[in-house]
């Protein structure tokens, strides 16, 4: 069955995207470390290394240039060979996004180098799905989707009115006023566990929704935007799948089997 194309809209191009790929000093990722590597970047899925397979489905999306930001030698070089720009990492996430935002400006798609089932379909899809005023988007998967892609995969959720629902490492920063929002990232990122502190941050009104079990995920992405001064939008993803990373080896297990049952390197 052929779906039909959604119509385009102003935030359907992005021309560069970001991969963050950073480490964090003394913390040693246990993906990395069960693999024998020196970074999770570097672990192979389908006999591709997962940044490769990153930056390949970016490209295939119509991304003309991707930076990397990374400080482990050895992913730098392989970004190097894959043609990408260096952005240097600063000491976390949301850091390493503002200083490539000023050093890249907008539009500027950001995933990470553990989104290892990338494909240029969903990179497709979300720029098409974006309100054309959106500032900032943020791709999400409700509960459902997930565990129908991906059975058995343990994903963190955000139960809110309409269900629970998963990020998806794709965000996209669509003008300058994305700038605000990057200030609040890590605050958020920190508290992903516990949806009535970011609640909270939106005021009482919104906290008072969220614990009488009426805030959406749209309303609480929506009403965040509105607190810091921007348009922001909650995108649902088309397949389940796009939930899914490398946080642990039993993560890089669900994601290896995957791709083997397809029978290709990419899915």
């Amino acid at each position: 069955m052929t779906r039909a194309s959604a119509p385009p809209s102003a935030s359907a191009s992005a021309s560069t995207a970001l991969v963050l790929a950073g480490s964090r000093p003394g913390k040693p990722d246990p993906v990395a470390v069960s693999e024998g590597v020196a970074h999770k970047a570097l672990v192979q899925v389908g006999g591709v290394p997962m940044l490769a397979r990153v930056v390949s489905a970016l490209r295939e999306a119509g991304v003309e240039t991707v930076a990397v930001s990374a400080n482990e030698p050895s992913v730098v070089a392989l970004a190097q060979e894959l043609g990408c720009v260096i952005a240097a990492p600063a000491r976390g996430p949301s850091t390493s996004v503002a200083a490539a935002f000023a050093q890249l400006g907008a539009p500027l798609l950001v995933t990470t180098a553990d989104h290892a089932l990338l494909d240029s379909q969903w990179v497709r899809d979300f720029l098409v799905d974006t309100p054309v005023e959106a500032d900032v988007a943020v791709l999400l998967a409700r509960r459902d989707a997930v565990e129908a892609a991906a059975p058995g995969s343990r994903r963190t959720y955000l139960r809110l009115a309409d269900g629970g629902w998963s990020g998806c490492n794709l965000f996209l920063l669509a003008g300058s006023g994305a700038q605000a929002a990057i200030s609040t990232w890590s605050a958020v990122e920190a508290d992903r566990k516990r949806p009535w502190r970011i609640a909270a941050r939106l005021g009482v009104g919104t906290l008072w929704r969220y614990a009488r079990g009426k805030l959406t995920m749209a309303e609480a992405i929506s009403r965040l935007g509105s607190r810091i001064g921007i348009n922001a939008a909650a995108v649902p993803a088309r397949n389940g799948l796009a939930a899914v990373d490398v946080d642990k080896p039993a993560d890089l297990a669900d994601v290896r089997a995957l791709v083997d049952a397809a029978g290709r390197p990419y899915i």
